[in-house]
Parts: structure tokens; C-alpha cells; sequence
């Protein structure tokens, strides 16, 4: 059995002079950074851009796109020392496609899928890749903003008060996407998103994956 480590750092994703010294203390106690998982998220504000609060606005793409740059940037020294790295940046909702009275939260969260992208082509030549996930409509607090939003919800309100029913995604495919994603199952692959829930990732082998990266395939594009 292997017997890990864990050490908590609290911090404030959203803020640089939290995060800066969290890594840090983080990677001293580890003796390094191999992996880094960018996962935090909020859903607020939530309805037409008319009515959110601007700060609210601001808090979301802080801790959204920020947070995720900010971890990356400290992380990235680290990072470059070790033999294989691997960064994944949760992306998700928003990213491909409209997302009414979710502005900042679909505004964020496609801007993590083009910093991902931008961060893999600087990388390409060191040992580090980056990719983004979309982990699936995964029951978290998130889903709780969206049904104490009530009507300013929109039409997301049913479907979110149907996951609350029916337990919504499974956290199991998410994980396993990002455990992939770290280990060397998943070598070459680099600035792409990809779907938990809808990708066929567990079929990809090396092939596939050249295959992938010859194209534009799962990364955000303009389609004529």
C-alpha cells in the first residue's frame, strides 16, 4: 500500500498574494510539483448582465480564469524541474456553447479553454503539458447558487432542480479523466478540451492521439 502525504493550505484562489505563498508552502512541504489541478469555481452572478452586481461579476473571473492563471504561474517553475508534468484546467459549462444569464461564469470559463491552449504552445518545447476538462454537470455548490437563484436562473433552473433529484453526473468520470490526463496513458496529448462525459477518451491510445494533435479537434475554433 502506498501511504501519501496531504497538506492543506487555505487560501484565497482569487487573490495573487494568497495564492503566491499557498503554492509555494505547498511545493516546499512536497519537495516539488508534478500535477497541478486547477478546480475551483463559482457560478455567481447569476442572470441577465443588466441586473448583476459588476463585483460579483469581477469575484467570478478572479476566481474562475485568475485563479487558474495565478496557480499556473507560480506552479510553472516548480513544474519545469521534474521530469513529466502535467497541469489540468477546469473548464466546463459556458466554454463551447450560449450560456443565458451566466455571463461571467461562460465568459471565464471559455477564457480557461484559450489560456490553456496559449500556456501548451509557449510549453510545447519543455516537459510540461496542459490540457482543459469539462467534468459534467457534477452536483457541487455550484448547482446550490443556481437553485437559490430562482427565476434568474432561466430555463437552467428545471434541469438543475432535476440533478438535485437524480444525483446528476458522476464524480467518477471527471477524476478518472484527470488521473488520465496526469499519467503517461495519455503522452502527446496537449492543449485540448476535453469532455468527461461525451469524449471517448478511455479508447485513446498513442495512434489516436497523433491523431488528434494533427487537428483541430477539441480545441476552440471558428467553424464556417
Amino acid at each position: 500500500m502506498y501511504l501519501g502525504r496531504v497538506f492543506a493550505v487555505q487560501a484565497d484562489v482569487g487573490t495573487w498574494k494568497s495564492v503566491e505563498p499557498g503554492v509555494r508552502q505547498a511545493a516546499e512541504f512536497l519537495g516539488g510539483i508534478d500535477i497541478l489541478v486547477n478546480a475551483a469555481g463559482v457560478q455567481s452572478p447569476i442572470g441577465e448582465l443588466i441586473s448583476n452586481d459588476i463585483y460579483e461579476w469581477e469575484r467570478n473571473i478572479r476566481i474562475n480564469l485568475l485563479g487558474c492563471v495565478y496557480c499556473c504561474k507560480v506552479a510553472l517553475p516548480f513544474l519545469m524541474r521534474t521530469d513529466c508534468a502535467t497541469i489540468v484546467n477546469f473548464s466546463g459549462g459556458g466554454a463551447t456553447s450560449t450560456r443565458v444569464n451566466f455571463s461571467a461564469y461562460a465568459a471565464a470559463k471559455a477564457g480557461i479553454v484559450r489560456f490553456t491552449e496559449v500556456l501548451a504552445d509557449e510549453l510545447r518545447n519543455t516537459n510540461v503539458r496542459v490540457n482543459a476538462i469539462a467534468p459534467g454537470a457534477i452536483n457541487t455548490k455550484m448547482l446550490d447558487e443556481i437553485i437559490a437563484a430562482g427565476d434568474m436562473a432561466g430555463e437552467e433552473l428545471i434541469a438543475a432542480k432535476q440533478r438535485a433529484a437524480s444525483g446528476g453526473a458522476s464524480v467518477d468520470a471527471a477524476a478518472e479523466l484527470v488521473v488520465y490526463l496526469a499519467s503517461n496513458e495519455s503522452a502527446g496529448l496537449n492543449g485540448k478540451l476535453i469532455s468527461a462525459v461525451w469524449d471517448p477518451w478511455r479508447s485513446w491510445d498513442s495512434r489516436a492521439i497523433n491523431e488528434i494533435m494533427s487537428g483541430s479537434k477539441y480545441n476552440l475554433r471558428r467553424v464556417s
